[in-house]
């Protein structure tokens, strides 16, 4: 279903509309009469030289020689290889299991090519031989592209829902994310070599603009019911995205003598349109869904405004924006160290290095903010590329022509010593101003209704030496499942695989309205700690206030949880399924449970029983005075479903196999029966529970728990007779990575990379266990390696625990 404009719809005015109109000496009536008159000619409207101007190109070029040279060896290798084509099995292929890598693959490789064609043509320019080769080269790209039946890609397509077509519907284009990049690579193809394309193929350039026009600029200007324009207030990172590459096309491929006054409308459209994203973009600067995601949000908008202030030759200029020029800072305030970054909702806790940094740079550099370039310049290691390909073309072109960013030297991160972001409710603090040396402590509150949500409310992090030691998982592969009802049926997106407690055998639940409450920040010389209640983010809880803190003088972290009791509902084990095996710590049998298909898709075998705030970002002793920022008001960011890590990096990773069971390793009272349990033993690499088809299942998942007892299958009349109920669980649990060894009432984790030991300790008398999760899919193994291990320590008799985490003084040798 489409939505023309309505005639005389009110034009959005936001905090950019404020800040343009006064530029630009006109009002909302003129404004778009005024920026078409300020528009550089297409020619000129983009920030990078044309392939003719040899200054740049060619051999002696001022364009970054390293990247370039890596670039045109990758495209002679491409020569002669035939094209990948993207199948229509493969599009349908979406609405069968899931997957979308198998389309979306081959398509983003066709366009890396064209990418590294049109550099090795703009470089050979001048060689007859080589520069008539590589236009050929360039002349394929373009017309597959032109020539490719829908630009949206399938997991994005409405044609399904709409029409009840499995594959696109040519005359109804979507208009998404891959529509945007494919407009975007053609408008910065056509600006640097469509003179040279032109001549020796007379005809090209008019397809690139028809295809432009029906595919995007239509859709664009006649439907304005796209869910990411974000009329509703929920504005995610689609916006600036989209918007940033209908810009981009309009600048360059509306050229036309009858096209100008199209052009500014369009321009305008876009500008209203991002106008929208930085109105709600907090006065912090935070991104809810972590730094993994500002790369294809924030920096988008930062991309798109700086290429407007080009293009209008620096009259509108965005840059005293201050949520833009926050955000600027967002990636050095959530770096942990090397390259791992505090990571919330969807986020990879470790991101390819290879991201656009010298956009980090130009944007710092604009604000003159000299922390955040030197993050960005932390990442310009001598002899390395100044950009690749694989951040898209347009990325590409303005890396490698940034004088300023292939001068630049290499530094040193920031580093700074605590960060307070009250509109996520995020506080990152370290041991030390300006090294990641010791502990780093991480702490959220919000609610469950961020972007890309998980059921995180009151999780934490702790990392040593800026490696992360109690960890969140992030997420796996994306499928048609990860958008789609069944989202939290996927194991890493529940609140019981996050570092925060299951109340009487229940679980956080997703939305807005389970959030943290009572707030409280504090921050001063001797520690950093945030304290909220919990309760609000499970159905039915109690009170559970929950405080987490970094102590600088005693160099250790605590969690001290504290609530008032909630009945515990019983639970029975279902007699049917798999058997996933139970280790026991005192040596005994394991014992076998089992459990229905519905319990090994998601859920580990049971346990045994038992702000208006200003931005805090401190790495001197003068901001060290001791006083708190006040708490932060929860936030209200609504629940958005968006494209995946694969819209993200273009690189999507190749699907997730099948889970087997669980292992547990438990150390309760319990199991000890009379006799003291021997040494509990180290844990190797057993098989547990994993992320897998049934993941992705595509069925919808069952209501959100209450605290009603739940439905009890029982085999037959003698499972009735003879199976007690249990009591269900109520646990605080960690996840954690590294090679993890029981000692009674603590764990030492040896984490990832070499870092120093973790001991986490416990009061005595409270049941443990250790649920070891081996990983296959390849987006977190990538991250976390083969296993990662949840401690679960059962608090069901209580009414408050506090655990420890500090350095373990331990030879790591010894504490294997």
């Amino acid at each position: 279903m489409t939505t023309a404009t309505p005639p005389g719809s009110p034009r959005f005015e936001g905090v950019l509309a404020g800040v343009f109109y006064e530029q630009a000496a006109a009002d909302a009536g003129a404004f778009v009469e005024a920026l078409a008159s300020r528009l550089a000619a297409p020619e000129g409207a983009l920030p990078v030289s044309p392939s003719g101007d040899r200054t740049v190109w060619g051999p002696d070029g001022s364009a970054d020689p390293v990247a370039v040279a890596d670039v045109v060896a990758r495209a002679h290798e491409d020569l002669g290889r035939p094209w990948g084509v993207p199948l229509a099995t493969a599009a349908a292929r979406i609405h069968d299991d899931g997957d979308r890598e198998g389309w979306e693959s081959v398509v983003f490789e066709r366009q890396f090519r064209l990418a590294r064609a049109a550099i090795a043509a703009a470089h050979h320019g001048q060689d007859d031989e080589l520069g008539a080769r590589f236009l050929a080269e360039v002349l394929d790209g373009v017309w597959l592209i032109c020539e490719q039946s829908s630009w949206c890609w399938p997991a994005h397509d409405d044609a399904f829902n709409e029409r009840g077509s499995v594959l696109p519907t040519v005359t109804e284009p979507y208009l998404d994310l891959g529509a945007g990049e494919v407009i975007g690579l053609l408008a910065w193809i056509d600006h640097l070599l469509g003179d040279r394309l032109e001549a020796r193929y007379p005809g090209i350039r008019s397809r690139i603009r028809h295809e432009a026009r029906v595919r995007v600029f239509e859709p664009f200007t006649g439907r304005r019911d796209w869910h990411w324009l974000g009329l509703d207030g929920d504005v995610h990172n689609w916006n600036p995205w989209i918007h940033g590459n209908v810009l981009v096309g309009a600048l360059r491929l509306l050229d036309g003598p009858a096209d100008a006054e199209e052009r500014a409308h369009v321009i305008a459209l876009a500008i209203e349109g991002i106008d929208r994203y930085v109105s709600v973009l907090p006065a912090d600067g935070a991104i809810d869904e972590g730094y993994a995601y500002w790369w294809n949000g924030a920096c988008r908008a930062l991309e798109a405004l700086d290429l407007l202030r080009h293009a209008t030759g620096g009259v509108l200029d965005a840059s005293a924006v201050p949520a833009l020029r926050e955000t600027v800072a967002f990636p050095h305030r959530m770096h942990l160290a090397g390259d791992w970054y505090l990571n919330l909702a969807d986020g990879q806790a470790r991101v390819s290095d290879a991201q656009p940094w010298h956009a980090l740079h130009r944007a710092a550099r604009a604000v003159g903010d000299t922390d955040a370039a030197a993050h960005a310049a932390s990442h310009r290691t001598a002899g390395s590329p100044a950009a690749t390909e694989r951040e898209g073309f347009g990325r590409l072109l303005r890396g490698i022509t940034d004088d300023a960013w292939i001068a630049a030297a290499q530094e040193s991160s920031p580093y700074p010593r605590e960060v307070w972001l009250p509109s996520t409710e995020v506080l990152l603090a370290r041991e030390h101003d300006g090294t990641p040396a010791g502990l780093t402590l991480a702490v959220k509150g919000g609610h469950n209704g961020e972007h890309h949500n998980h059921n995180d409310v009151g999780s934490f992090v702790v990392a040593s030496d800026g490696v992360p030691v109690i960890v969140d998982a992030g997420r796996p592969t994306y499928t048609l499942q990860t958008f789609g009802p069944g989202r939290y049926d996927i194991w890493t997106m529940q609140s019981g695989w996050h570092n925060v407690p299951v109340i009487a055998g229940v679980e956080q639940s997703p939305g807005a309205e389970f959030a943290a409450s009572g707030v409280d920040v504090s921050i001063s010389d001797q520690s950093a700690s945030l304290s909220l209640d919990l309760a609000g983010a499970y159905p039915g809880a109690a009170p559970w206030r929950r405080t987490v803190r970094l102590d600088r003088a005693s160099r250790r972290v605590v969690i001290d949880d504290a609530w008032t009791s909630t009945p515990a509902l019983p639970v029975v084990e279902r007699a049917d399924g798999a058997a996933p095996v139970v280790e026991r710590a005192d040596g005994a049998t394991p014992v076998v449970e089992r459990g229905s298909d519905s319990d090994r898709d998601e859920t580990p075998p049971p346990p045994a029983p038992p702000p208006t705030a200003p931005v805090v970002e401190r790495g001197r002793d003068s901001d060290r005075d001791g006083t708190p920022p006040p708490p932060a008001p929860p936030p209200t960011a609504p629940v958005v479903e968006r494209g995946s890590d694969s819209d993200r990096d273009e690189t999507p990773p190749p699907p997730a196999p099948t889970p087997t069971a669980p292992v547990v390793e438990r150390g309760s009272d319990s199991d000890r029966d009379e006799t003291p349990p021997p040494p509990a033993p180290t844990l190797t690499a057993p098989v547990v529970e994993r992320g897998s088809d049934s993941d992705r299942d595509e069925t919808p998942p069952p209501p959100a728990p209450t605290l009603t007892a739940p439905v009890v299958e029982r085999g037959s009349d003698s499972d009735r007779d003879e199976t007690p109920p249990t009591p269900a669980p109520t646990q605080v649990r960690m996840l954690l990575a590294g090679d993890v060894r029981r000692d009674a009432a603590s764990v030492i984790v040896t984490p990832l990379e070499g870092a120093t030991p973790l001991r986490i300790s416990w009061p005595a008398g409270i049941d443990a266990t250790l649920v070891v999760r081996e990983l296959d899919d390849p987006i977190l193994t990538s991250v976390w390696g083969p296993r990662l291990t949840r401690l679960d320590l059962d608090v069901m008799e209580r009414g408050r625990i506090a655990v420890t985490v500090e350095l373990d003084q331990t030879n790591a040798e010894d504490a294997r």
